[in-house]
């Protein structure tokens, strides 16, 4: 089992910039896919980043704006998020699925973006 601990998230103005960080610890050497999720009131919880090996993935509605990278030496996953608009307003959720498999969330980051 992995357990993860997200940090980084607050307010910010349209336009900004935030880095978020998802620390991993447990059996992390099992890892093959660690990313970033997230989820507005109402609504459901979407794919915002990912990377598996040494391949990354981005939605449509990041991409060129989100950047998504991983310390393998600190076991922790990265977000770094410009040009923050209000709609990127969200929880982010960091996953991780380990061979088995099996997956692990952590509590989630509150992101906020004022117009």
């Amino acid at each position: 089992q992995v357990q993860l601990v997200e940090s980084g998230g607050g307010l910010v103005q349209a336009g900004g910039s935030l880095r978020l960080s998802c620390a991993a610890s447990g059996r992390t050497f099992t890892t093959y896919f660690m990313g970033w999720f997230r989820q507005a009131p109402g609504n459901e919880r979407d794919f915002v980043a990912g990377i598996n090996g040494d391949t990354t993935s981005y939605a449509d509605s990041v991409k060129g704006r989100f950047t998504v990278s991983r310390d393998g030496a600190k076991d922790t996953l990265y977000l770094q998020m410009n040009n923050l608009k209000p709609e990127d307003t969200a929880v982010y959720y960091c996953k991780c699925v380990t061979y088995g498999p099996t997956t692990s969330w952590g509590q989630g980051t509150q992101v906020t973006v004022s117009s």
